[in-house]
């Protein structure tokens, strides 16, 4: 099996292998990912993290094992302009820095390993952990408990005033999400370094783990007007077309598509 259809087959265990899927989406963008350098690492990691541990219920340990990680060097990446790296699993391993997500993979792992209870929260712009059943959620760059007054600063500062904390904001987030959230963020990533080739592997990845939403369909559509594809473009923005309820955007997906070639290009 290629890198992508690893991916897929990690989600299809029982119980998923979340962790593992994201080390092939990272050897899906390099070829030199060594699984046993990765393995190496995450159980050298493990070990300093457990012997750090105060003696306190399982339930108790989540903040303290992302307490220690920080100790130990992992910090979000604040780079002023963001590469990939703050987003593929085993660059993150290495540099000990990376997005929210990047570094709550790499703990939930880590908590998997130990027993210890916690669990990814999808909220926008910044991914949280939890305790399962607790009332606040987790930084996973150092752990500082969040209730719902910091969530609703964390979107302002975000967001701006406009957004609203919701129930869905703090959902859990399945394996599959965190994953294709990962796509995500990497196709955005290499977008914005310019790696078009790269960030159409992610965007295609985006569809295949999960349902694509209006945004993931105009991002693709993005990508293929970028690398003259209008066939593909068009596919994309048809998609787009029939999942927006934006009256506006109907108008101006169908004046693009009005506009593409009729004829079929072969690239």
């Amino acid at each position: 099996m290629n890198p992508r259809q690893q991916c897929i087959a990690c989600l299809e265990r029982n119980p998923p292998s979340t962790f593992e899927a994201a080390s092939w989406i990272a050897t899906e963008h390099d070829g030199q990912v060594e699984f046993q350098i990765i393995r190496d690492q995450l159980t050298a990691l493990e070990r300093s993290v457990s012997a750090a541990l105060p003696l306190l219920p399982a339930a108790e340990l989540a903040q303290p094992l992302l307490r220690q990680l920080a100790t130990l060097g992992f910090q979000q990446d604040d780079a002023a302009q963001p590469k990939p790296q703050a987003a593929l699993i085993h660059k993150i391993l290495e540099r000990r820095r990376g997005q929210p997500l990047g570094l709550a993979l790499i703990a939930l792992e880590i908590a998997r390993r130990l027993e210890i209870p916690l669990e990814g929260v999808n909220f926008p712009g910044h991914f949280l952990l939890r305790v399962p059943g607790a009332d606040h959620t987790l930084d996973p760059c150092g752990g500082r408990r969040l209730y719902p007054k910091d969530c609703r600063e964390l979107l302002l500062r975000q967001f701006g005033a406009d957004m609203q904390l919701k129930a869905e904001h703090m959902k859990t987030a399945t394996p599959a999400a965190m994953l294709q959230r990962l796509s995500r963020n990497l196709r955005y990533l290499h977008q914005l370094n310019d790696d078009l080739l790269a960030a159409l592997k992610d965007a295609t990845r985006v569809m295949e783990l999960g349902q694509a939403n209006t945004s993931d369909y105009l991002a693709r559509a993005s990508l293929y007007q970028h690398l003259d594809c209008p066939q593909a473009e068009r596919f994309d923005l048809e998609h787009a077309l029939l999942l927006t309820d934006d009256p506006v955007q109907k108008l101006r997906l169908t004046q693009r598509l009005q506009s593409l070639p009729s004829g079929r290009a072969i690239h």
